[in-house]
């Protein structure tokens, strides 16, 4: 975990409200992996107080990406930062995925990965994708929206050489319907070696669900409200199985990512 207080703003994209910032960082860059996240204070003054976490979406030369859409004042406010300004970072924090998760399952030897991505939870996965390919892996990403300007980076991915299949509910591009409906039916059409996917929580339930039933190993990142980021304020508990019992674990420490088998999604009493 580093601490870079002037991370500079190289380039900036926008899709409506949909936002990618390249960020100088040498060092911080160096360490990250896929998964990882950033917490980044986007003002200064107490409006807001807080850092606000960002999943660490791409990685080139010293520099990270971040891809966010504005969904209140913290975004909103870094959505007014420009090429050449300055952020003050701290990462990256978590922990990542498992880059050879399913290799070693001969049944599914060559089979690509499966990695899903639902509206913004698309930003760690395009590292990840990317990551898995330097490394040989064969992977299929299924990036999945409300609507067709729900996946503004669609071109982008494809570009950078990875197989993509789209899926927007309401039909307006790619697969009509959930992208768990287009993992599910991406599984039964052709084998798999393993499942990665982040999102929302109700998303992610459903994508452990398919990836177990047939008999994948899936690891999922879990979204949360971070109050610090490196497990000193207890602001982001979930209940998690550990050793075989349920236990209260830090997302920002213990994970974000989780291995799909062991998250409890109804929590009891």
């Amino acid at each position: 975990m580093r601490l870079d207080p002037t991370a500079k703003i190289t380039n900036k994209e926008r899709w409506g409200g949909y936002h990618l910032l390249i960020l100088e960082s040498p060092d911080i860059a160096r360490e990250a992996v896929p998964g990882q996240f950033l917490m980044i204070r986007v003002a200064y003054g107490s409006r807001p107080l807080l850092r606000r976490p960002f999943g660490v979406h791409s990685r080139s030369d010293g520099s990270l990406g971040i891809f966010f859409k504005i969904e209140g004042e913290g975004t909103n406010l870094l959505a007014g930062k420009n090429p050449g300004e300055t952020l003050d970072l701290i990462g990256p924090l978590g922990k990542g995925f498992n880059l050879g998760l399913g290799e070693e399952g001969e049944a599914h030897s060559g089979a690509p990965a499966l990695v899903v991505g639902g509206g913004r939870g698309i930003a760690p996965l395009a590292f990840l994708a990317a990551e898995m390919r330097k490394n040989g892996r064969t992977v299929k990403i299924l990036y999945g929206g409300r609507s067709r300007t729900d996946i503004p980076l669609k071109d982008r991915l494809k570009a950078e050489g990875g197989d993509l299949v789209c899926a927007t509910d309401d039909g307006s591009f790619g697969f009509s319907g959930l992208v768990t409906d287009l993992l599910d039916k991406e599984i039964q059409k052709s084998p798999a070696s393993a499942v990665y996917a982040c999102g929302p929580e109700p998303m992610l339930e459903t994508v452990n669900r398919i990836a177990a039933a047939a008999g994948l190993p899936c690891e999922l990142s879990l979204e949360a409200r971070m109050g610090c980021g490196f497990g000193a304020c207890w602001g982001c508990v979930r209940r998690i199985r550990k050793n075989g019992a349920e236990s209260w674990v830090k997302i920002c420490e213990d994970g974000p990512v989780f291995s799909g088998g062991d998250v409890v999604w109804t929590v009891k009493g």
